[in-house]
């Protein structure tokens, strides 16, 4: 998953989503040292990113994908993915999507002291860039793709993967609305 679905699935304060945020940022990163709410949700996040590498709809999806890209199909896969939750917003919450961002972007801002410096920058760059707004258009996730493929330091193929996510969208999508759910069951029995 993605930090937009990590945020959403997280528990519910704002120490434990710094937490699941910090999940994608723990290299050289004493985790004893943090305050056990914060411990939470990194906890949360790999446990989240297990259950989602062996759900059946996530592996359906990937290999959806052609043999040269297939490699790639789970990173795109959660940035996709954050899409189609927004997409399908008020499937999984009552809540506001906007408002959600807002709050999330606050939260981030006010706990910086908890983050690396790594997660530091990049929240920032998210907030100021509001990537989680962007992430409505299919056209942004493509943007977003392809600034991940540029920071792959070998030679890869995963330039220009959203050419072959759109003749897939709808086949895609259908196995996330089936996938999240269960997902989101999970991550709220997560202790």
């Amino acid at each position: 998953m993605n930090h937009l679905a990590h945020l959403f699935l997280a528990p519910d304060s704002p120490e434990a989503r710094v937490g699941s945020l910090l999940g994608d940022f723990t290299r050289g990163v004493d985790l004893a040292a943090l305050p056990q709410t914060v411990r939470f949700g990194v906890r949360h996040h790999l446990a989240v990113d297990t259950f989602t590498d062996r759900h059946p709809d996530v592996l359906a999806s990937k290999r959806l994908f052609s043999g040269q890209r297939r490699k790639f199909a789970g990173v795109a896969l959660d940035i996709l993915y954050d899409h189609f939750l927004l997409c399908h917003w008020s499937e999984f919450t009552d809540t506001d999507p906007n408002t959600f961002i807002r709050d999330v972007y606050k939260e981030l801002q006010a706990n910086e002291d908890l983050m690396t410096p790594d997660m530091s920058r990049t929240t920032r760059h998210m907030v100021a860039h509001d990537w989680f707004g962007s992430y409505r258009s299919l056209d942004n996730i493509g943007y977003a793709l392809d600034r991940v493929a540029a920071r792959i330091r070998f030679q890869n193929s995963f330039t220009g993967i959203i050419n072959e996510i759109r003749p897939l969208h709808s086949e895609l999508e259908e196995h996330f609305l089936s996938f999240f759910p269960d997902l989101q069951e999970f991550a709220g029995g997560i202790e």
